[in-house]
């Protein structure tokens, strides 16, 4: 199994070890914090870069099985880094609003997204057939879907895995997550909860930089996971079926 190979160095440099003020924090993260500075409490990095590689693991796994991941951040200062990641790995995202029930309810969800997909289907026809005032209408319907659930617009049951920058603002998304079992991929910062969270990584994520490590740590082990998924063997079977298929052209027999 190959992950990346990450340092204390590097996560110092991008800030994971600054949590929030202490006022702030959440009592069942005690174990994860080393200590305050400032008012401010100091994460164990100790901690972080074991449970890192942990998380990293999960997803090299999940990837190389042929998973497929659920990426999952609303928060402004993670939105676009998490939707690029998920759209350079062939993964999914939901970075706009969670939808009550986008795992728990799925049929409905799947609804919805084949709804949307109606919609871009008649958006981009070239008869379309409609007034002005209809596509006005079907666009800002489209936008209105496109932004909560074009992320997810191409999956097709619930994911493998979910990965969520701050527990506070996916709180929702967690329980629909640890009702169904999907394992849970989560950074934790001082102020989080972390119960339920099957790889916690206790972190700041709120700095961009860190946020764009956690990020690129992740898509170079997907990156590294698909290159060692198995590759489909030609079964013999299949093999003697395409044989019947071909038809091969024989003399036809003089009737006369």
């Amino acid at each position: 199994m190959k992950i990346p190979e990450i340092t204390i160095k590097q996560l110092l440099e991008a800030g994971v070890h600054l949590g929030h003020k202490t006022l702030r924090w959440n009592p069942k993260m005690k174990k994860y914090i080393f200590g305050k500075r400032d008012s401010i409490h100091i994460i164990d990095l100790t901690q972080t870069l074991e449970l890192t590689k942990l998380a990293l693991e999960k997803v090299y796994s999940t990837i190389s099985s042929n998973g497929k991941i659920l990426f999952i951040s609303t928060k402004k200062q993670a939105s676009e880094s998490i939707a690029e990641l998920a759209r350079n790995t062939g993964q999914y995202f939901v970075n706009y609003r969670w939808l009550g029930g986008m795992l728990t309810n799925w049929g409905t969800i799947s609804n919805s997204i084949k709804k949307l997909q109606k919609i871009n289907s008649d958006l981009s026809s070239e008869n379309r057939g409609f007034t002005k005032k209809e596509l006005l209408k079907m666009s800002a319907q489209r936008d209105k879907l496109e932004r909560s659930l074009g992320g997810i617009s191409e999956m097709k049951k619930t994911p493998d895995l979910i990965f969520v920058i701050d527990t506070n603002y996916e709180s929702l998304a967690i329980k629909e997550a640890i009702k169904l079992g999907i394992p849970i991929i989560a950074i934790l910062d001082t102020n989080s909860n972390p119960d339920g969270i099957d790889f916690p990584i206790p972190g700041n994520d709120d700095a961009r930089r860190s946020i764009d490590l956690y990020c690129n740590l992740i898509k170079e082990t997907i990156e590294t996971a698909k290159q060692d998924i198995p590759k489909a063997t030609v079964n013999i079977d299949k093999k003697e079926d395409l044989k019947d298929k071909i038809q091969i052209d024989k003399p036809k027999e003089n009737l006369n």
